[in-house]
């Protein structure tokens, strides 16, 4: 098994930064510090990341997609929001997260272009968050009800396979998945993560898994089969998501969080929050932008 470590790679510290996104076009990073209500816009240099922009919204933001043009979709803590080129902000779909004690989470396009978003409970645990998707038309769809909380999202590079995570059953599902129709097939364990919570994810061009394992302080690759075959060293405890970046989509950007360590665990982990990097000898698989609603 390989083993991979990484670098500290921003000198700002985020609460909970999540959900890092590529925008090859303009050669952008993006993520979102979800608990300060921020989507942060910044550029790689060499193994660094710096900050450019910051979005700051009321309540939290669970995720970010961008489309070809550069306009951005944003997961606010109940509505998905459009920021278009001159800044302006108008709701896709209102109130998609309702009036119970919930709000949206990781967020991630599908090959076609649609937006799947998730939910996650901000009281009592019952198992009934779910996944939903934004359709091409604005409708949106249902893949999930009985969720414990929606994480990460993932494709293999021909679409077929599609994987999902329930941080709180400590699982990653896969399915069939026909991106053209839009198809869903029944879910089934991938593989079960139990000495930590898997959270975000992301897939490399050999149909691997790189999946952020929260509370130990490292990404892991799974092999298509569910075998475990490399793990990455993040010096944050709280490693959040992944997503590779740069001109040849070959550096692992790793988000972490701050938020609810003890004074002990700071001291032991100083860089937790920041933005940690990895070479890790592979490119990333295809990311497909965000297909604005049609207004036909």
């Amino acid at each position: 098994m390989k083993t991979f470590d990484a670098v500290v790679a921003s000198a700002e510290r985020f609460v909970l930064g999540e959900g890092p996104v590529w925008d090859a076009a303009r050669r952008r990073l993006l993520w979102v510090d979800i608990e300060d209500g921020a989507v942060l816009i910044g550029r790689l240099d060499g193994d660094s990341v710096q900050v450019d922009q910051r979005l700051d919204f009321d309540g939290t933001v669970g995720a970010v997609a961008v489309d070809a043009d550069g306009q951005l979709l944003v997961a606010a803590q109940r509505e998905l929001v459009r920021i278009e080129l001159d800044g302006s902000r108008s709701p896709v779909v209102g109130h998609i997260a309702d009036d119970e004690p919930r709000r949206l989470n990781d967020g991630k396009t599908d090959p076609a272009g649609r937006f799947l978003i998730g939910s996650c409970p901000k009281a009592e645990r019952m198992n009934d968050e779910w996944l939903k998707r934004l359709e091409l038309d604005g409708t949106v769809t249902t893949i999930d009800s009985d969720v414990g909380l929606s994480n990460g999202l993932a494709w293999s590079c021909d679409g077929s396979r599609f994987y999902s995570i329930d941080s709180f059953r400590h699982v990653v599902w896969v399915r069939d998945y026909d991106p053209a129709t839009g198809a869903v097939g029944e879910r089934s364990k991938f593989v079960r993560i139990e000495d930590g919570y898997p959270d975000g994810m992301c897939s490399d061009a050999e149909d691997h898994l790189w999946i952020a394992v929260y509370g130990r302080g490292e990404v892991r690759r799974y092999s298509p089969e569910g075998n475990l075959v490399a793990v990455v060293r993040v010096a944050a405890l709280q490693t959040t998501s992944v997503a590779f970046a740069g001109s040849g989509r070959d550096i692992l950007v790793i988000t972490t969080a701050s938020r609810g360590l003890t004074p002990e665990e700071l001291i032991e982990y100083p860089d937790s929050g920041r933005i940690f990097t990895a070479r890790v000898d592979v490119q990333s698989a295809e990311v497909s932008p965000w297909v604005p609603v049609s207004s036909d």
